[in-house]
């Protein structure tokens, strides 16, 4: 299946990926940058941007290449590879990232931050601090946490107004455990699919609907497969930016520093692009004929999820959920 192809990939790139960090005699680095969104997605114009910043702050010494739209494998693809010390960076996803440290999906956990803001101060401060040092643990670098969005749901077959309008409906969900259990309790019946195949499988009827914030749906065109756009805002989710710290090792004191100031700006054009991208999109989806809006009823979706909250405190990292919440409130 495309796993493995996906796998065999970032395998056969091996010979190109192993030396992007190795100092040439004239002091030249070169380093990959791979994410699985669109090149017009904000993390491949992020991204982008950082390479130039990387250039003009080096004095075109490091180059960064990006692959964007997973071509170097899928998120769990590019985290092995991150591991292995054959890819440098990815911009990554959540669940994938919340398979080597747990305590990264109680992030996305339903109506958790009550903006994009509130989420940026808990991820800047302690809590991503201590989660740093955990990625730390598993031979990750933590770079910044990237905004993947307040999430919504789409879907073609009508519209979201409350929890008991997805029963029956087949809702694809990332590989994230905070997001299954949102929607399961719901009502929603969830498949796991790559963010790259999301496109066929809704045009196909695999699944009849999705969950992602405005501009990952707008990159991806998935509007063009799902007319009905709920905004729920069920919940944040980050987009952990990582480097390898095999990689890492491989860089002077200097430039470490400046790749660190580098995704530093990065992350915070990011997030602009992010807040950005939901006043814009919105008042250019209410426009279009093809797309029906909908503001669904947030306060029966809360109440609807309350237990998925109170059920993750009773889990092993039911501690960091608890300083997860005190640090939101």
């Amino acid at each position: 299946m495309n796993i493995k192809i996906a796998r065999r990939a970032v395998l056969a790139g091996t010979a190109i990926l192993a030396a992007p960090t190795t100092l040439r005699a004239q002091g030249q680095v070169r380093l990959t940058l791979a994410h699985g969104t669109a090149a017009a997605n904000p993390r491949g114009v992020t991204a982008e941007r950082m390479a130039l910043r990387l250039r003009e702050l080096s004095n075109g010494r490091i180059e960064m290449r990006v692959a964007h739209a997973a071509q170097l494998g899928d998120d769990v693809a590019m985290l092995t590879a991150l591991r292995t010390g054959t890819l440098d960076m990815s911009v990554n996803s959540q669940g994938p990232t919340s398979s080597l440290v747990p305590e990264i999906a109680a992030l996305g956990l339903p109506f958790l931050f009550p903006d994009a803001n509130a989420a940026y101060r808990v991820v800047d401060g302690p809590v991503g601090q201590e989660l740093g040092q955990k990625l730390g643990a598993v031979g990750l670098v933590s770079l910044g946490f990237w905004d993947n969005g307040i999430r919504h749901i789409t879907n073609r077959r009508r519209p979201i107004n409350r929890p008991e309008d997805l029963r029956g409906l087949r809702i694809r969900t990332p590989a994230d455990p905070a997001t299954i259990d949102t929607f399961q309790a719901l009502g929603a019946a969830t498949q796991q699919i790559n963010f790259s195949e999301l496109y066929v499988a809704l045009q196909q009827g695999v699944v009849d609907g999705q969950e992602n914030p405005l501009a990952n749906i707008h990159a991806s065109k998935l509007h063009e497969v799902n007319r009905f756009i709920s905004l729920t805002a069920h919940k944040w989710e980050c987009s952990p930016f990582l480097a390898s710290r095999v990689a890492w090792g491989r860089l002077n004191e200097a430039d470490r520093a400046l790749v660190t100031q580098a995704a530093r700006e990065a992350t915070q054009h990011n997030r602009m692009l992010m807040q950005q991208a939901d006043v814009q999109l919105l008042a250019e989806y209410r426009g279009m004929s093809s797309v029906e809006v909908n503001v669904a009823d947030q306060a029966a979706f809360r109440a609807a999820t309350a237990g998925v909250l109170d059920a993750w405190q009773t889990r092993p990292i039911g501690g960091f959920v608890r300083q997860l919440r005190s640090a939101v409130s």
